[in-house]
């Protein structure tokens, strides 16, 4: 077997922060790869080789050069029937490697014996093994990429390809990748979905025209990054949801996170109750007890958003106070949220340690992040301004985009999805959040006139 060059940096990383034992890849690997897509499946026999099936559509020369690592994986609480699935589908992987012809597939039994995962640890984890384990197996001569992809989620020919291709023009070391949820079974199930896709989509927008350098998807099954990249970030978390979350975060903080387009991935629309919330939360709760489950933020939470970000821009040279005044003019529970925060100490920490200009908004966004926006926005949205039905949520926002707003659910969706993925779209919202006075009138006349 070659020696493999790992740099120093990946080496300390895999030392002191990669998951290590009990957990191993199911055989001896004796060559490298310009990539991994790592797939955590947790009773999933039924869909995974659905997943394996669509990636095998992809190029045989890029199959070639990737890794695919399925990590089988489930807590000692898991049900009989949990254990079950597990137990077939580490039988029938080396069947889906024939059947398929993925020469390059990989798995990891994290699920019998002394290898299940401990407790109150779920996908966050589970990530976190297969990607740990494929980067001693990456040719760092080439600027080798990690893929997360889930075991209900299907991708297209291009897959591939189109992440090949971006990071070869992109500077950023972390991806957002298209998505679009597959059609539900039955109206109900296809309702709810399209309910929920509608509430990402219009958070990122609502974002995106606040000027948030954070609004971009974090979908778990829809993320990848350079494997420098997901080292410098400190690698992945062990949340039992949200881990996507909070892996694009710390990615962007470090090394960036641009949006992906070329290809689209389809995760499933199917309810779960697995985690306390997400997708498959989402659509269970509404299908149990009614879509008035999902509300969506009134557009006046991103107006103040926005009015924050940009009167940090503005007043960057000034002290705490000015901010501060600033934020109480913008609104009382702003000023609260601040206060609460540590805002005054904090400002004046980074001021002192960053005194180039650009380097104090890169770290004043390292601390108002994408979790303090959120808070920000639940904050305003549980104290002045409750969440509605997306018919008083969603017209304002589509038509500062310039378009139509659609009547209903569906048809808002498939516009937003089509907007979102354009080019005209993205190159309009970058340019409104480098220049956040790009319009003649304040955010909170934008959202709400």
């Amino acid at each position: 077997m070659p020696d493999r060059y790992i740099p120093p940096h990946i080496s300390a990383y895999l030392n002191k922060r990669a998951a290590g034992e009990p957990w191993k890849i199911n055989r001896i690997i004796t060559r490298c790869f310009s990539g991994a897509v790592v797939i955590p499946s947790l009773a999933e026999v039924a869909n995974l080789a659905q997943t394996l099936e669509s990636l095998s559509h992809n190029p045989a020369v890029l199959l070639d050069r990737f890794m695919i690592l399925v990590v089988v994986n489930q807590r000692a609480d898991a049900s009989d029937a949990e254990t079950a699935d597990n137990l077939e589908t580490l039988k029938m992987l080396p069947l889906w490697k024939q059947q398929y012809r993925l020469n390059n597939l990989f798995w990891v039994d994290a699920a019998t014996d002394e290898r299940v995962l401990p407790d109150r640890q779920g996908v966050g984890l589970a990530r976190k093994i297969g990607l740990d384990l494929a980067l001693s197996h990456l040719d760092f001569n080439s600027g080798p990429l990690l893929i997360c992809l889930d075991a209900d989620t299907l991708v297209q020919p291009d897959y591939l390809a189109a992440i090949t291709n971006h990071f070869t023009h992109s500077s950023a070391g972390g991806a957002s990748i298209s998505y679009c949820h597959r059609p539900a079974a039955d109206p109900a199930g296809q309702s709810a979905i399209d309910r929920y896709e509608l509430f990402l989509r219009i958070y990122v927008m609502g974002l995106k025209l606040a000027g948030s350098p954070y609004a971009f998807h974090t979908v778990g099954s829809a993320m990848a990054c350079r494997a420098a990249a997901y080292v410098a970030s400190g690698g992945m978390n062990r949340r039992l949801a949200g881990e996507d979350f909070y892996f694009l975060q710390q990615v962007h903080k470090t090394s960036g996170v641009a949006a992906m387009s070329g290809t689209v991935v389809h995760p499933s629309p199917r309810s779960s109750h697995r985690v306390p919330f997400g997708t498959g939360r989402a659509v269970g709760d509404m299908l149990a007890d009614g879509e008035q489950r999902l509300l969506f933020y009134q557009p006046v939470v991103f107006s103040i958003v926005g009015e924050w970000l940009a009167s940090v821009e503005e007043k960057k040279g000034a002290d705490a106070a000015i901010l501060m005044e600033s934020a109480a003019r913008i609104s009382p529970v702003l000023f609260d949220f601040l206060e609460q925060a540590g805002f005054r100490e904090v400002w004046g920490n980074l001021r002192k340690h960053n005194l180039d200009s650009k380097k104090l908004t890169a770290a004043f966004h390292g601390w108002f992040d994408a979790f303090r926006t959120m808070r920000l926005i639940h904050e305003l949205s549980d104290r002045l301004y409750p969440r509605v039905e997306p018919e008083g949520a969603i017209a304002k926002l589509i038509e500062r985009i310039g378009e139509v707003p659609p009547d209903t659910v569906a048809g808002q969706l498939e516009l937003l999805r089509g907007v979102q993925e354009s080019g005209k779209f993205l190159f309009m919202l970058d340019l409104s959040s480098n220049h956040p006075h790009l319009f003649d009138v304040p955010p909170t006349e934008l959202l709400n006139n």
